[in-house]
């Protein structure tokens, strides 16, 4: 065991999940396409590629963008160089103003990641449910876009509350020390 565990890593539980993950994610794929092999083939080359060369670098584009937006905002906030150090360069704002521009970047990443990820998992009926739904569950199509807006908007205000705590927190600290 301690070989195996050398040559591959990790403990050898995590081999045995990450085997079991991927047998179920076989078994599914294969039971979602009809016992298809071409078609799961298919479907997950495109799932890469897509993800790969199209997901991947919209979302970098988007969070670099962010954490440079974050980094002007905490730095006007403060006095600072805007994004100097967002970009590279030296700046102003010390440990504290790179603390407070990643709080800032992670309360909103965290709920756009869980966001993006209710999406993706129920995107269909988020789209407009088929007929084939419609008429197999009885259930009305048109609350399922409406109740996905609601819940991003819940995700984005409870993180900006718990944001505006830890602001909070931090300028009495701030304050006091």
């Amino acid at each position: 065991m301690g070989a195996l565990r050398r040559w591959y890593g990790a403990p050898v539980s995590h081999l045995l999940l990450m085997a079991g993950s991927f047998a179920l994610a076989a078994y599914a794929g294969v039971r979602l396409l009809g016992g298809d092999p071409v078609g799961v083939a298919v479907w997950f080359v495109g799932a890469v590629v897509l993800h790969d060369l199209v997901l991947v670098p919209a979302y970098t584009l988007a969070d670099r963008g962010w954490q440079a937006v974050a980094g002007l905002l905490v730095g006007a906030g403060r006095g600072g160089h805007g994004g100097a150090r967002a970009r590279g360069t030296r700046g102003t704002r010390g440990e504290h103003g790179d603390r407070a521009r990643i709080r800032l970047v992670n309360h909103v990443r965290v709920p756009a990641v869980l966001s993006a990820l209710l999406f993706a998992v129920y995107f269909p009926l988020i789209l407009g449910p088929s007929d084939a739904y419609l008429s197999k569950s009885g259930l009305p199509g048109h609350p399922f876009a409406g109740r996905w807006l609601l819940l991003c908007a819940l995700l984005f205000a409870a993180s900006a509350v718990v944001g505006a705590v830890r602001y909070a927190r931090g300028a009495v600290a701030d304050r006091s020390g």
